[in-house]
């Protein structure tokens, strides 16, 4: 086996400058490969990180009309149901629009009881219930703008107009790597106290419920249950599973997300042909070798074995040194993208895809030349001696 390997090495880089230049290709594609396919993930975050004991309840025309706020009675009373809080969008600016990160006017006890993922001091969380001027955040938000307990964040409104001023109460941490770390969370009787004198209204209104239940097997019912409660009523309701409601804004990227899946794809063809021109140019300039090997009596599968071993070889080397390649670039581009992504980061089944794509274009790149030299004549491979 040593033997084997040695000298599978040797035949590898026999020829440095073309190898290293094969190898160099199979890093960038398998890194590249592994980027797209950890962007394309990071598009489904929220679907992953997604609560099946969780609706969500929406007006049926549209998310941008609002629901009346004495819906939350109602929504208490449906069977199965087991709590109930809501949310508005905000849409405010830090700063600069450059900025942007998602912040949610929220009721922050029963809130914060839906979504036990988000991990508050207990005290942390207290303080931020009881002050009606405070705010919540994540952790990887508040370390991307250094903030600390106790900082005034100030936002400007767009949807709700002013200036507006949180005091910083609570960080959380997710329970889990996909769990979101990238939201501001505040009181939503806070806008809507502001509402009630400027825009009366306005107020007494909700974007989206948040429904609570028990029984995720019984999601369906439930949500039939609720919609029929506000049927033909001036505000109808759209009630979804939190997974679904997710994949609703997916869904409007459906075509980005699927011509990057396609160049993810086109670039390991491209690597394999590449890949398949080398191990054959290899094949043909060492015709006589082979001949010599079978006139010693080796055997055609010893010849084939000697081609898809070298081919893999050099496909291991490279797929494993693209893959370590796609963690620092991975961690350059969220640091790039900052928020955008609330959750970026190299799953272990995009790890293992990539190898397995390095290895799929050594074994594919080697069958036609392996194939073709294991059925070489003795007669006309030494010919090419003389």
């Amino acid at each position: 086996m040593l033997f084997y390997l040695k000298l599978l090495l040797r035949n590898a880089f026999r020829h440095k400058l073309r190898t290293l230049l094969t190898l160099v290709g199979l890093v960038v594609a398998v890194s590249a490969f592994g980027l797209l396919r950890t962007i394309v993930d990071a598009w489904y975050a929220g679907v992953e990180g997604s609560s099946s004991t969780r609706l969500v309840s929406r007006s049926a025309i549209s998310l941008t009309f609002p629901l009346p706020l004495n819906y939350a009675q109602r929504l208490k009373a449906v069977d199965g149901v087991a709590s109930v809080s809501w949310a508005n969008w905000f849409g405010g600016v830090y700063i600069t629009e450059r900025n942007f990160f998602p912040q949610f006017a929220v009721e922050p006890a029963s809130y914060l009881a839906l979504y036990p993922e988000y991990r508050l001091k207990d005290e942390e969380r207290l303080a931020f219930i009881r002050d009606r001027q405070g705010c919540v955040v994540g952790r990887k938000l508040a370390n991307k703008f250094g903030w600390k307990i106790g900082d005034q964040i100030p936002l400007r409104g767009t949807i709700y107009p002013g200036t507006w001023s949180f005091t910083l109460r609570g960080i959380w941490d997710g329970a889990e790597a996909k769990t979101d770390e990238s939201q501001l969370l505040f009181h939503w009787g806070l806008i809507n106290e502001t509402l009630r004198k400027r825009y009366p209204g306005r107020a007494d209104q909700v974007g989206v419920y948040i429904i609570g239940i028990n029984e995720p097997h019984n999601a369906a019912p439930i949500s039939q249950r609720v919609d029929a409660l506000f049927k033909n009523s001036l505000a109808e309701t759209l009630t979804e599973t939190e997974s679904a409601f997710q994949l609703s804004f997916v869904s409007m990227s459906e075509a980005i997300l699927v011509a990057v899946q396609a160049v993810s794809l086109i670039i390991i063809v491209i690597i394999m042909a590449v890949m398949a021109n080398t191990m054959t140019m290899t094949a043909r300039e060492r015709l006589a070798e082979y001949a010599t090997l079978k006139a010693l009596g080796f055997g055609p599968g010893f010849v084939a074995r000697l081609l898809f071993g070298e081919s893999l070889l050099i496909a291991l080397v490279g797929g494993v040194s693209g893959l370590l390649l796609t963690l620092p670039l991975a961690a350059a581009f969220r640091a790039a993208v900052g928020t955008l992504f609330p959750v970026f980061q190299v799953s272990e089944l995009t790890m293992a895809l990539q190898l397995l794509a390095a290895l799929l274009v050594g074994a594919v790149a080697a069958a036609w030349p392996a194939w073709k030299m294991s059925r070489i004549s003795i007669v006309a491979g030494l010919r090419q001696v003389a």
